[in-house]
């Protein structure tokens, strides 16, 4: 039985925090958009980083039989997005994710909270308050 897009997102989300990304953030942004129904959002401190977050989220994905549709960014690893059609992951390096800065360009959008410290989804839904 595949995946819904939401336990996509969560998948994604926790796969990202195992491997030490910050700020993950899922934004649901279904009627808001036609392009996904949610946005998992997360940064890396180095390219480095980013690239090993990333490669974690599709290893993690990939042991559910799912694969990317497309990836992009993966050359220079400031920004790689990852696209698995109804989910979209962006893992960004921190300046670029502070420069592109989609938590404020999708402000109208619901946030799943998270609960890093314990690794798993708080089953929250909030609206996105950004300053």
């Amino acid at each position: 039985m595949p995946l819904k897009s939401r336990d996509l997102a969560v998948t994604a989300a926790e796969a990202a925090l195992k491997k030490k990304a910050i700020d993950v953030t899922i934004l649901e942004v279904s009627g808001l958009t036609v392009i996904a129904d949610y946005f998992v959002i997360c940064s890396g401190e180095s390219t480095t980083q980013v690239k090993a977050v990333a490669s974690f989220i599709e290893e993690e994905l990939a042991k559910k039989r799912l694969k990317p549709l497309g990836i992009e960014g993966a050359a220079y690893s400031h920004w790689i997005l990852l696209d698995y059609a109804d989910v979209i992951v962006h893992v960004f390096e921190k300046e670029t994710r502070e420069y592109y800065n989609l938590e404020k360009l999708w402000m109208d959008a619901k946030v799943i909270e998270i609960d890093e410290d314990k690794g798993h989804m708080a089953g929250e839904d909030k609206r996105a308050v950004h300053s």
